[in-house]
């Protein structure tokens, strides 16, 4: 007798039956409801970068080592280059681009300003992504915790401490 696995959900049998053309993709980044007609392989990142047009979230090593191209995927850290867009569909998703609610500036990226915490400014995005995370996750309670933490995001230019000075203040004000 044949041995049967789960059954599938209905999400996961909805994505066996996509592909290989594009299929027409529906997520809600930063609040807003986007349709995309987008082949199944297509990252997250690619998603947001070459059919929407958010660029905040960047393409570093497109291997998910670096962390530039953290977002959260209802509200928790993704690494965009590793998951696919169709992966998140009924899911909200959020970029540094509507981590403000009024319009202005977070509190945490005022602090990165604030702090001197980028030099290139390359891996900013996915550091602030990560940095306001662990804020809400209660993982920001000294520089070692930070440190760990943070480690998933490279900052080539090695403004580590300023980083970390970043996350305190805002911590604080948040």
């Amino acid at each position: 007798m044949p041995v049967r696995g789960p059954a599938l959900t209905e999400q996961d049998a909805a994505l066996l039956e996509q592909g290989p053309g594009p299929v027409r993709v529906g997520l809600s980044v930063n609040g807003a409801k986007r349709t995309l007609d987008i082949e199944p392989r297509v990252s997250l990142l690619d998603a947001l970068r070459e059919h929407l047009h958010l660029t905040g979230a960047k393409k570093g090593c497109d291997q998910g080592t670096c962390g530039a191209c953290t977002v959260w995927v209802d509200g928790r850290r993704a690494l965009a280059c590793l998951t696919l867009a169709v992966t998140c569909e009924g899911r909200e998703i959020t970029t540094v681009e509507g981590l403000s609610e009024d319009g202005g500036l977070h509190e945490m990226q005022r602090a990165f300003i604030a702090e001197d915490a980028f030099q290139c400014g390359y891996c900013t995005p996915g550091q602030i992504m990560s940095a306001v995370a662990l804020v809400h996750e209660g993982h920001a309670g000294d520089d070692d915790e930070i440190k760990e933490w943070m480690s998933g995001n490279i900052c080539r230019c090695a403004a580590y401490p300023h980083i970390r000075a970043a996350i305190r203040t805002a911590r604080d004000r948040m």
